[in-house]
């Protein structure tokens, strides 16, 4: 059981023949109490500065365990959204790849209509060449033709022979 400043405040002592001087067994006693007090109070201070310090220390630990749990969540978030991100640009590349084989096979199939019309144009205009020749040779054909000549003669021909019908007509009517 231990002491208390009240304890060694009240304590009588038997008094003995040749005993200690009363006063100053009393000073020394007043002296003890006043140290012991001061000790109590010490200790009470300092347990209730250590309660506060554990107080302290288990709210710093409680923010350490969050902190540190956030921290993994937030690690963990990254990783979700770089894989995220990995997933995603994998599907946008095969998307364009898959866009730009669809460009090029559309281009290849264009230049091969294309070529096949140019192919076309060039027999149509070799046909249509060719006939445009036969039509001017045909035509240099008649031409040069003898009965040109003679078609030219005949109309002349036939120009007199109307003029003559003509100057007859008018002389049988100034009859």
């Amino acid at each position: 059981m231990s002491l208390t400043p009240v304890d060694i405040h009240n304590k009588q002592f038997t008094k003995a023949f040749r005993g200690y001087d009363e006063d100053e067994v009393n000073e020394f006693l007043n002296q003890v109490i006043k140290d012991y007090e001061s000790t109590i109070r010490q200790k009470n201070e300092l347990f209730e500065k250590v309660n506060e310090l554990e107080d302290r220390l288990n709210h710093f630990s409680n923010m350490e365990e969050t902190l540190n749990k956030s921290i993994y969540v937030a690690q963990e978030s990254a990783e979700d959204i770089k894989r995220s991100a990995n997933k995603e640009s994998q599907l946008i590349i095969r998307e364009s790849e898959k866009n730009a084989d669809r460009i090029i096979n559309d281009a290849l199939a264009k230049s091969r209509k294309i070529a096949l019309e140019i192919e076309e144009l060039k027999k149509q205009a070799s046909v249509y060449r060719m006939r445009f020749k036969m039509l001017i040779e045909s035509q240099l054909e008649l031409l040069n033709d003898e009965e040109w000549d003679n078609l030219a003669d005949a109309i002349e021909e036939d120009e007199e022979e109307e003029n003559t019908a003509e100057q007859t007509t008018e002389e049988t009517e100034s009859r």
